[in-house]
């Protein structure tokens, strides 16, 4: 089973399209939507964990691009910026995937992209704004 985060940005004129059931229904893919802002006759965005099998994964990715939804990983949209962060780990412990870890020998923040679901539970208790979500 292959497994991908991705950020979709849907055309206004599919955004009304049963998208995600067709990914369900026809390529036999798991969706777990993270997050989205969807309004009629707007662009939309779908912030979306798909699993399946690769081959149908990658004919569910090809089916979404025929409709001309814009595909990227989810982690291009999240960003920490290093230069900003004072390592004072007030967001460690609020992140539930461990994404954001603090090295207690060094007492230095690091932050994982691959880890991160974007739920945005770090942003409010930055004061630092040294994390965004590009959404």
């Amino acid at each position: 089973m292959a497994k991908q985060r991705l950020v979709l940005t849907f055309p206004h004129k599919v955004v009304e399209e049963p998208i995600t059931y067709h990914l369900i229904k026809d390529y036999d893919l798991v969706v777990n939507i993270l997050r989205a802002k969807i309004s009629p006759q707007e662009e939309g965005r779908l912030m979306i964990e798909i699993e399946g099998e690769k081959n149908a994964l990658n004919k569910g990715i090809g089916y979404l691009k025929r409709l001309g939804v814009r595909t990227q990983p989810l982690a291009q949209d999240i960003r920490w910026l290093e230069t900003r962060c004072t390592h004072c780990t007030l967001c460690v412990p609020l992140c539930p995937t461990g994404a954001i870890l603090v090295d207690r020998d060094k007492m230095e923040v690091s932050f994982d992209k691959d880890k991160c679901i974007a739920c945005g539970a770090c942003i409010p208790v930055c004061p630092y704004k040294a994390i965004e979500i590009l959404f």
